[in-house]
C-alpha cells in the first residue's frame, strides 16, 4: 500500500477505497487514510477524510461508530466554515439526517438527545437556507418509531407539502420511506402505488430498488400477487446480498422465504450471513434479522423439524428449536430497550406481531434449488376425509363403494377396515370382506403383492366366488411380471385361470367383470414382453399381444352397462391397441387410440386414469406436428390426474407444456409451467436431475422475457446440479451462455466474461465452431466493458482467429473493429488502431471480391463495409483530440471525413435499404465539415439528409426497423440535420462566406 503524498493521492486513495465492498476492511482502511490525511497539514484534506470515514461507517454494520467523525466536522465546521468548500459544506448539512436516523437506531441514545437534535438539524437547516422537507421527514421517522401516529401522519403530511432542494433525499429513497408508512398502515395498495416508479426504474440510487424490493414482498403476498412478489424476491435479494450494510432488507427476504413454504432457503440466506447474527453495530436492523430468525425457526419447529441442524451465531451448532429460543429471547430484550428508551411499548409490540406471522400461502415455488426440509408429495384424499361415521360397517360400505366405482382412496379406505377390524373386539368379518382387504394390501404392495394376491384368492375361493378367486390368481401372475421374473413363467402361471375363468363363464359360473379380470391380467403380461423387446420385434410377440386385448375387448363391448370396471377395462384395452399400433409404426392410429382411451375413461367419471394416455397422446401429436392437439393433451392430462398425479409425473407434464406452449411464442405461459416442473421435481427428489433441466429451461425462458435478475438467480440455481454426463454439455454450456448474457444486462461484466469463457472452453471442443466463435467473441465484448482491455484484445484475436477459419467474414471485421477501438486505449494507440481498422476494411473488400455470385451475402458485406467505414472514421475523429498539434488533428479530421465520405458512398449503394446507416453518416461527415470550417460542404449534406427523408416519406422506404425505432429515427435524424444546417449558416454568416 502506498503512502499518501499529496492531497490528490489522498483523493485517488479514498476513491479507490470507496468502491470496495462494505465491510470492516473498507472501514479500517478509511480510519488509515484519515490519519494519512491529518499529516498533509491541509484542512480540507481531513475534512474530506472525516466525510469519508463517516461515509464507509454508515454503509456497513459499524454504523454506531459514525457519531465521532460527525462530532468533528461539526466542530471544525463551527470554528473555522472557511475550510469547508461548496462541496462539504453541502455534505455537512446533508449528513445531519444520517445523524438523527443514527441515533434513533442506536437504544443508548437517549431520545431527548434525539429530538434535541432534530432541533439542531431544523435550526441550522434554515439558517443555511434550506427547505423543512428533509427535518419533517426526519421527523416523521421518529414519530413512527415510537408508534406516535398522529404525529407521524402530520409529520408526513408536512414532508410532502414541503419544496423539494437539495438537501432532500433523492427521489427513490423517498419513495421508499412513503410507501413504508402506507404499508405499515395496511393500505398496500397504495403503498405499491408509491413504489411503482422505482419498481419501474425510474429512480434508482445506490441502495435503491433494492430496499424497495425488499418492503414490497410481504405487502405483495397480502394482496395475493404472487408472481410479482416471487419476482421481486428473486431481483431484490440479488441485489442485496453482496451489501453488508442492508441487513434490515435482508431480513425481509428470509420473512418472505418463512411466510411461502420456502423454510430450506430461508435456512441458507442464514446460512449466508452469520455474522447478522452478532453484529452490535446497528442495533434496530439486528432487532429486524433476530425477529425473522424466530419466525423461520419456530415454523421449523411447528413442522416437527425442530430437531433439524440450523445455521446460527459462530462458536457451535444449533438445531432449530434451539435457535428460535436464543433468537426470540435476543430480540425481545433489544426490543425492550428501545421501548425503555422511547417511554412505550411499540418496538416490543411489532416485534411480538412480527414474529407471530402465519404462512401467507403453503408454498410459493421460486424456480431456484432448495429442497424442502419436510417430505410433502402430491396430496392424496384421504377415506378419512369422506363423511361418514367411524363404525365398521360403515367403514366397510364406503370401501366397497370407493373400490367398485375405482377411486384412488379406495386402498386407504380398506386398510382403514382391516385397522378397525383388528381393534374391534369380539368382530369377526366374513371370508368376503377378508379377501377384498387382502385384495386392496396387494395391490398396495405392488411388485411385491404377489403372495398377498394368492391369499386373497384363497378366501374368495371360501367365500364361494370362484370367478374373483381365477381374477385374484390372475393379478398375482401379472404382478409376478412387474417384479422382474420372466414372462414367459408368468404367462404359465396366468394360463390355469384363463382356461378356468372362460370354462366358467361359458357356464354361467361367473360374470363378465371376473371374467374381464383375468383376460386383462393377461393381456397385460403379454404387453409385458412387448415393453421389455429391445430393438425390432418379431410379429409374433406383437400378435399375440394383440390378439389377447382383442379378445378382451370382445368380451367386454356391449356389456359394460353403468359398471366403471367395465368400462376402464375396454378403455385400457383401447390404448393398449393405441400402444401396439404405435410399436407397428402406425402413430396416427395410435394418436387416435390413445384419445378414445382417454374420453372413454373420463366419460365414465374415471379422469385420473386418462392421465396417462392423455401424456402418451400429447408426445405422439407432437411427433406428427399437432401442436395444437399436444397442448391441448398436456392441459387435459395436467387437469384430469387431479391429485393422485404423482410429483415426478407432473412435473414432466409441467415441462413438456412449457416447450409446446414456448414453440408458439408464449414465453411467460411456458415461463410458468417451467417453474411449477422445477417445483414438482424438487418435490419428487428430483431436483438434481429432472429438477436442474427444468431449472434451464425456465432460466431460458426468462432470458427471452427480459427478466433478467431473475434468469440470473435461477440460471445460477441450475448450474449447480448440471452436469455433463447427466444433462448433457450442450445444456451445460446454453446455461452459462444466457447467464453470461444476464450479467452483461445487469452490468456485472466481469463475471458475465468468466461465464461465457467457461462455456466457450466447454464448446472448443466441438466439432462445429461457431458456437466457441461467439462465445469467445462475446467473452471478449464483456471483458472490455469490464475495463480489462488488454485481456479484451487477446479474446477478440481469439475470436477473429475462429472466425476466420469458420469462413464467417462479419464476425472477424467485427473483431478487428472492437480491437481498433480497444488500441485507442492501450500502448498501441492510434497507429495500431488505425492498421485494425484497415484491416476490417480490407477483410470486407476481399469477401466482396469473392461473393459476386451470390447476390444476399454481397449485399450483406457492402453493407459491413459501410459500417467499417464509417467506424474507421469515428475512430479517427475520436484519435484527433488526443494529438496536441493543430496540423495533426487537422490531418486526422481529413482522414475522418473521407472515410465517412465512403460510408456515404457505400450506403448510397445499397439504395433504400441502408436509408438511416447513410443519413447517420452522412450527419457524422457534414459535422467534421464543420469542425474542418467548410459551412458550404455541411450545409450540403444536412440538406442531403432532408431530402433522402423527404423521399423515403414518399417511397415509404427504411431500413426495416419496427414502426416505433423508425419513427424516432427520422425525427431524430432530421431534427439534427437542422441544427447542422443552422450551425453551418452561422458560420458562413461569421466568415462572410
Amino acid at each position: 500500500m502506498s503512502e499518501i503524498r499529496d492531497f490528490d493521492g489522498l483523493r485517488r486513495a479514498m476513491a479507490e477505497n470507496g468502491e470496495q465492498p462494505e465491510g470492516p476492511a473498507r472501514n479500517a482502511r478509511a480510519e488509515q487514510l484519515l490519519a494519512e490525511a491529518e499529516k498533509l497539514n491541509i484542512p480540507l484534506a481531513v475534512i474530506e477524510a472525516l466525510g469519508h470515514q463517516l461515509k464507509v461507517y454508515n454503509y456497513s454494520s459499524e454504523k454506531d461508530k459514525m457519531f465521532v467523525p460527525f462530532a468533528r466536522l461539526l466542530r471544525l465546521w463551527d470554528e473555522r466554515p472557511g475550510d469547508f468548500d461548496d462541496h462539504e459544506t453541502h455534505a455537512l448539512h446533508w449528513v445531519f439526517k444520517w445523524m438523527s436516523a443514527g441515533m434513533l437506531d442506536q437504544p443508548h441514545v437517549p431520545l431527548a438527545s434525539v429530538e434535541k437534535w432534530l432541533g439542531e438539524m431544523e435550526h441550522r437547516y434554515r439558517l443555511a437556507g434550506h427547505s423543512e422537507r428533509a427535518v419533517r421527514s426526519a421527523e416523521f421517522s421518529v414519530a413512527a418509531h415510537v408508534g406516535d401516529v398522529p404525529r407521524a401522519e402530520r409529520a408526513f403530511a408536512a414532508w410532502l407539502a414541503a419544496d423539494r432542494d437539495a438537501m432532500a433525499d433523492c427521489h427513490a429513497c423517498e419513495l421508499h420511506g412513503q410507501g413504508w408508512w402506507q404499508a405499515e398502515r395496511g393500505r398496500d395498495e397504495e403503498a405499491l402505488r408509491v413504489w411503482a416508479p422505482v419498481l419501474e426504474g425510474e429512480y434508482a440510487c445506490a441502495h435503491e430498488p433494492h430496499t424497495v424490493l425488499a418492503s414490497s414482498l410481504v405487502p405483495l403476498l397480502r394482496l395475493g400477487r404472487l408472481e410479482e412478489a416471487r419476482a421481486h424476491h428473486l431481483r431484490g435479494f440479488r441485489l442485496v446480498r453482496p451489501m453488508e450494510s442492508m441487513r434490515g432488507a435482508y431480513a425481509d427476504h428470509v420473512e418472505f422465504c418463512a411466510l411461502t413454504g420456502n423454510e430450506a432457503r430461508g435456512l441458507e440466506l442464514l446460512a449466508e450471513r452469520p455474522a447478522y447474527f452478532t453484529d452490535d453495530g446497528h442495533p434496530r436492523s439486528k432487532l429486524d434479522f433476530l425477529c425473522v430468525v424466530v419466525l423461520l425457526t419456530e415454523r421449523l419447529v411447528e413442522l416437527e423439524l425442530g430437531g433439524q441442524r440450523v445455521p446460527g451465531p459462530a462458536g457451535r451448532e444449533w438445531t432449530a428449536g434451539e435457535l428460535a429460543a436464543h433468537a426470540r429471547a435476543e430480540a425481545l430484550a433489544l426490543a425492550a430497550r428501545f421501548d425503555e428508551r422511547n417511554g412505550t411499548a411499540y418496538v416490543g409490540e411489532r416485534a411480538r406481531e412480527r414474529m407471530a406471522q402465519r404462512p401467507l400461502v403453503e408454498r410459493l415455488p421460486l424456480g431456484v434449488r432448495a429442497a424442502r426440509p419436510v417430505a410433502v408429495g402430491a396430496p392424496v384424499p384421504s377415506a378419512a376425509a369422506e363423511p361418514v361415521g367411524s363404525g365398521l360397517p360403515e367403514l366397510l360400505a364406503e370401501a366397497r363403494r370407493l373400490s367398485d366405482t375405482l377411486r384412488p382412496q379406495a386402498v386407504e379406505a380398506w386398510a382403514a377396515v382391516a385397522r378397525a377390524a383388528e381393534a374391534a373386539e369380539g368382530v369377526a368379518l366374513d371370508a368376503r370382506d377378508r379377501a377384498e382387504i387382502a385384495e386392496h394390501e396387494a395391490i398396495a404392495l405392488g411388485p411385491r403383492g404377489a403372495e398377498t394376491f394368492e391369499q386373497a384368492a384363497e378366501l374368495y375361493a371360501e367365500a364361494e366366488d370362484p370367478g374373483e378367486a381365477l381374477a385374484a390368481r390372475a393379478r398375482g401372475a401379472y404382478v409376478r411380471a412387474l417384479a422382474g421374473e420372466d414372462v414367459d413363467e408368468a404367462l404359465a402361471a396366468v394360463a390355469g385361470p384363463y382356461d378356468d375363468v372362460l370354462a366358467l363363464y361359458a357356464e354361467g359360473g361367473t360374470q363378465v367383470r371376473q371374467a374381464a379380470g383375468v383376460l386383462m391380467a393377461r393381456a397385460r403380461i403379454l404387453m409385458r414382453r412387448v415393453h421389455e423387446a429391445d430393438g425390432p420385434m418379431a410379429e409374433t410377440v406383437l400378435g399375440e399381444a394383440e390378439a389377447a386385448v382383442r379378445e378382451l375387448l370382445a368380451l367386454v363391448e356391449g356389456r359394460t352397462g353403468d359398471d366403471v370396471r367395465l368400462t376402464a377395462r375396454l378403455a385400457e384395452g383401447h390404448a393398449m391397441l393405441g400402444e401396439l399400433a404405435t410399436h407397428s409404426g402406425d402413430v396416427e392410429a395410435g394418436a387416435r387410440l390413445f384419445a378414445r382411451a382417454a374420453a372413454e375413461f373420463t366419460g365414465a367419471g374415471l379422469p385420473w386414469f386418462a392421465c396417462e394416455y392423455e401424456a402418451r397422446l400429447a408426445g405422439l401429436a407432437h411427433h406428427l406436428g399437432d401442436m395444437a392437439e399436444a397442448e391441448r393433451a398436456l392441459r387435459a392430462a395436467l387437469e384430469h390426474g387431479g391429485p393422485v398425479l404423482e410429483p415426478v409425473g407432473r412435473a414432466q407434464l409441467h415441462l413438456q407444456l412449457a416447450e409446446v406452449v414456448g414453440e408458439r411464442g408464449q414465453a411467460a405461459e411456458a415461463a410458468e409451467h417451467a417453474l411449477e416442473a422445477a417445483h414438482w421435481a424438487d418435490e419428487a427428489g428430483e431436483g438434481p436431475t429432472f429438477g436442474a433441466w427444468a431449472r434451464h429451461q425456465l432460466g431460458g425462458y426468462l432470458v427471452r422475457l427480459g427478466r433478467w435478475a431473475e434468469a440470473a438467480e435461477v440460471l445460477e440455481s441450475a448450474l449447480a446440479d448440471l452436469r455433463e454426463e447427466t444433462h448433457g454439455d450442450g445444456a451445460v454450456v446454453q446455461t452459462q451462455w444466457w447467464l453470461g448474457d444476464c450479467l452483461s444486462e445487469l452490468g456485472e461484466h466481469r463475471d458475465a466474461a468468466e461465464r461465457r469463457l467457461q462455456a466457450a472452453e466447454i464448446a472448443r471442443h466441438w466439432p462445429e465452431q461457431h458456437d466457441h466463435a461467439t462465445l469467445a467473441h462475446l467473452a471478449a465484448e464483456s471483458l472490455g466493458q469490464a475495463g480489462l482491455h488488454e485481456e479484451a484484445d487477446r479474446a477478440y484475436a481469439r475470436a477473429g482467429e475462429l472466425w476466420r477459419a469458420l469462413g464467417h467474414v462479419h464476425g472477424l471485421v467485427r473483431a478487428l473493429r472492437a480491437r481498433a477501438w480497444l488500441a485507442l486505449r492501450t500502448e498501441d494507440g492510434t497507429e495500431g488502431a488505425r492498421a485494425l481498422m484497415a484491416g476490417a476494411v480490407e477483410e470486407c473488400v476481399d469477401a466482396l471480391a469473392a461473393a459476386q455470385d451470390d447476390e444476399e451475402a454481397r449485399l450483406r458485406l457492402v453493407a459491413e463495409l459501410g459500417h467499417t467505414h464509417r467506424q474507421f472514421g469515428d475512430l479517427l475523429a475520436r484519435s484527433a483530440s488526443e494529438d496536441a498539434d493543430d496540423d495533426s488533428i487537422r490531418g486526422a479530421l481529413e482522414e475522418a471525413l473521407s472515410q465517412m465520405a465512403e460510408a456515404v458512398a457505400v450506403f448510397v449503394a445499397l439504395d433504400g435499404d441502408a436509408l438511416h446507416a447513410r443519413t447517420g453518416a452522412e450527419l457524422a461527415a457534414g459535422w467534421l465539415e464543420a469542425d474542418l470550417g467548410r459551412p458550404a460542404e455541411a450545409a450540403a449534406r444536412a440538406r442531403a439528409v432532408l431530402r433522402a427523408y423527404a423521399q423515403a416519406d414518399d417511397d415509404e422506404t427504411g431500413d426495416g426497423d419496427g414502426p416505433g425505432h423508425e419513427e424516432g429515427t427520422v425525427a431524430g435524424r432530421r431534427a439534427e440535420a437542422e441544427q447542422l444546417l443552422q450551425v453551418a449558416l452561422e458560420q458562413r454568416d461569421e466568415s462572410g462566406a
